[in-house]
Order: C-alpha cells, then sequence, then structure tokens
C-alpha cells in the first residue's frame, strides 16, 4: 500500500510529492553512481504544508519522508519511492528510522535551545538513510528567538537535509523562513473520503463512520476518536446542550464552569498517566534512593519536569477546550443553514429536532453573532486570557443573541 493512501482526499498534493520523491531519489542514485545530476528537478531542502485541522499536514509530511527514505527495489524498474512496505517507509512511518526526526510538542512553543539541537543534527549526513529527514508538526510554535535560529539552517542547507514543516497558515510562520520553503496547501477532506478510510482502516461500522466523519466535518483524526471512544461521543453531546441552558444568567455562570471544568478533566486524564511514568524514569536516572529519597543537587531538575508537565497540561486544556468551541460553532452553523433553506450538510443530524426549533425562534443575525461570540472567545484564550473569564463572557453573548 503505497504511502500517500493515508491522504485523504488529497490527490493534487499526492501528486506533487510523488513527483518531488521521484526526483530526489534520482538525485542520490546520479550522486552514488557518480553520474550527472538531473538538469531540473521538483525536489527542494524544505517544503512547508499548510491547511486548516484536520487536513492531514501531518500525514503528508511523514508519507513524504517515508518516500524520500523508500529502498524498495521496484525504484530500479521505473517504481515510484514510498511503496509503504521496506525498512525504510517503515520504520519512517512508525517513527523509529534514524535518519527521520519527528518534532512536535505537548508544550505551548518550540524554543531556542530545542531548535538549536535539531539544527545541529540537521548539519550530519544521513546515518544509514538516503536523506536526513526533520518533520516539524508544530512550525506555528516556534518562538520569535527560534524562527530565527532555524531560519539559519534554510538559508545554508546540508546537502542531503530536507526540512519538513507544518503549519495551520503561512501566517503562522516567520516571512522569512515561508519564502524559503516550498508550499503545499491541503485542504480539508470531503467528509464521504473520512468515512470511507474510517470503515476500511479502521473496521468501524459504515453508519458510525458516517455520523462521525459528518460530526467533525472532514477532520479524520477527530472522526476517528469520536467512532472508538464513548467517552469523546458524551463529552460532545454535552456541549451540545450548552445552546440550551443560557436562558438566565445563572445557567451561563454554570454552563461556562462546566465546560472549564470538562476541559481540565480532560486534560487531567490525559496527562496523568504520561506524567507519571516521565516522573518515575527521572527519578531513576538521577538514582532515587528506595523509597523515593532524591539526591543532593537533583531538586532544580524536578523542578524543571514539573514546569514542563504544568505548561503541558495547560496546552491540553486549551486545546480540548478549542475543540468544545469548534463543535458549538458547528451547532451554530447549522441552525444558520436551515435558517436560509437548507438541510444538506448539516454536522449534527441527531439533533435535527433542536437544531429547527432554535432556527425557527431566532433570526439568522442572531446566529450570526452567537457564532461571532465563539469565534471570540477562541481568540481570547489565544491571547492568555483566563479561560474561565472568557467562556463565561462568551455564554453571556450566546443569552443576549
Amino acid at each position: 500500500m503505497p504511502v500517500w493512501d493515508d491522504l485523504v482526499g488529497q490527490e493534487k498534493v499526492s501528486e506533487q510529492l510523488d513527483a518531488a520523491a521521484r526526483d530526489a531519489d534520482a538525485l542520490v542514485t546520479a550522486v552514488a553512481a557518480a553520474t550527472p545530476l538531473p538538469e531540473t528537478s521538483k525536489m527542494t531542502h524544505a517544503w512547508l504544508f499548510t491547511g486548516p485541522p484536520g487536513s492531514g499536514r501531518s500525514t503528508a509530511a511523514r508519507a513524504f519522508a517515508a518516500a524520500l527514505q523508500c529502498v524498495s527495489p521496484d525504484r530500479a524498474l521505473g517504481g515510484s519511492p514510498g511503496c509503504g512496505f521496506c525498512d525504510g517507509c517503515h520504520t519512517s512511518l512508525i517513527g523509529t528510522h534514524a535518519d527521520v526526526q519527528i518534532v512536535r510538542t505537548d508544550l505551548l512553543s518550540i524554543g531556542v535551545k530545542e531548535t538549536r539541537d535539531l539544527v545541529r543534527r540537521a548539519q550530519m549526513s544521513p546515518a544509514t538513510g538516503r536523506w536526513q529527514v526533520i518533520v516539524m508538526e508544530d512550525a506555528d510554535r516556534l518562538t520569535e528567538g527560534a524562527g530565527n535560529v532555524l531560519l539559519k539552517a534554510v538559508e545554508e542547507p546540508a546537502p542531503r537535509t530536507v526540512w519538513l514543516l507544518c503549519a495551520p497558515s503561512l501566517e503562522d510562520v516567520l516571512p522569512t523562513i515561508r519564502s524559503r520553503c516550498r508550499h503545499l496547501m491541503l485542504r480539508t477532506p470531503p467528509v464521504a473520503a473520512v468515512a470511507d478510510i474510517l470503515v476500511r482502516r479502521d473496521g468501524i461500522e459504515p453508519e458510525v463512520a458516517a455520523v462521525a466523519a459528518r460530526a467533525t466535518q472532514g477532520h479524520v483524526g477527530r472522526a476517528r476518536r469520536l467512532a472508538t471512544d464513548p467517552s469523546a461521543r458524551e463529552r460532545r453531546a454535552a456541549v451540545l446542550k450548552l445552546p440550551l441552558r443560557v436562558d438566565d444568567i445563572g445557567g451561563c455562570l454554570k454552563a461556562a464552569q462546566e465546560l472549564i471544568d470538562a476541559a481540565s478533566e480532560d486534560a487531567k486524564q490525559m496527562g496523568e498517566e504520561i506524567d507519571a511514568k516521565e516522573t518515575e524514569e527521572l527519578k531513576a536516572a538521577l538514582g532515587a534512593a528506595q523509597g523515593g529519597r532524591m539526591p543532593r543537587g537533583t531538586a532544580g531538575v524536578m523542578k524543571e519536569l514539573e514546569d514542563k508537565q504544568k505548561r503541558r497540561r495547560t496546552r491540553t486544556q486549551r486545546d480540548s477546550l478549542d475543540l468544545a468551541l469548534i463543535d458549538l460553532t458547528a451547532f451554530y452553523r447549522d441552525v444558520l443553514a436551515l435558517q436560509f433553506g437548507t438541510s444538506r450538510a448539516l454536522a449534527n443530524t441527531e439533533m435535527q429536532d433542536t437544531l429547527e426549533r432554535l432556527a425557527r425562534g431566532t433570526t439568522p443575525e442572531t446566529t450570526l453573532r452567537r457564532i461571532e461570540a465563539i469565534a471570540a472567545c477562541r481568540e481570547a484564550l489565544d491571547r492568555n486570557v483566563a479561560p474561565l473569564l472568557a467562556v463565561e463572557a462568551m455564554t453571556m453573548a450566546l443569552r443576549a443573541g
């Protein structure tokens, strides 16, 4: 199964990456055989993948990394790199290839220190593979200082190093960096394509897959989680009841608090196991005595780990809260669609009676103001406004209409 099969609804991008992988393979082969290099090539040293959440930016980058490391013998017979079965493809896709570095962060940003480590690695020749590939899944989280460090590496690349940067949009990356990258823009996958891959890859029932794909509006990862995780379905159902609970001020404040509590609990559940494992591993590495007593001089290291875990919980809480706000936006989008006289492509068909009741009882102008209130809440959270304050302001605006 070719690596490009994982790119749902991205046929044009798959073609571009396949052509670049062929040229990259020809370049490496020409250098190894000491033959003249191709005059023209679709391959370059830095790529920038952009697209909305769920479009598959990191999936595309990983697939391209696998194709660059492909060692399938079919290539010599004219086959395309990226077979998906050889050792190079397999280890790249699962994240164990020695020359493919996957960079993602659970924190709010990627700092200068981490970026300098990546730049040092980028100057090395491939150890076992054909290229040294660095996939940065959260390039939009680079601090300004980290971006300037990365710029130097992108301006003066090593001969066999490829940078694959992922970000939601061009504006999320420094202009000096994006101007030196080849840009590929991914689209939101069609709902039908997402449902199809859930059925084929994950063995999910077609009806469940269709509901999950429609509810998440083409976000592959969220659709998979919604289809396989009952607790995710319960949390989403609770969020979609919020518009019915903001009839008075008390209801607004209570709904806001419950939304924050649910996001905090979600972050806690996701982080507890990871935090405990990290703490135990660090204690063992520092030589903790039996009973947990730590050696002298290790308090600073443990404090640094605690701070990192705290920042990760903050990001996880914000991500969970943002997903809830996206579901809420989709709810009011459905109301707006009904107010304009169409029921096609509703995200929440299981709640159509509620949607129709709200559509009849309000005007499109009111619905648009409510959608804008949710967008304003998301922007406030991005600016580090206290989550409870931002959500309370939103619920009050939803009540006012």
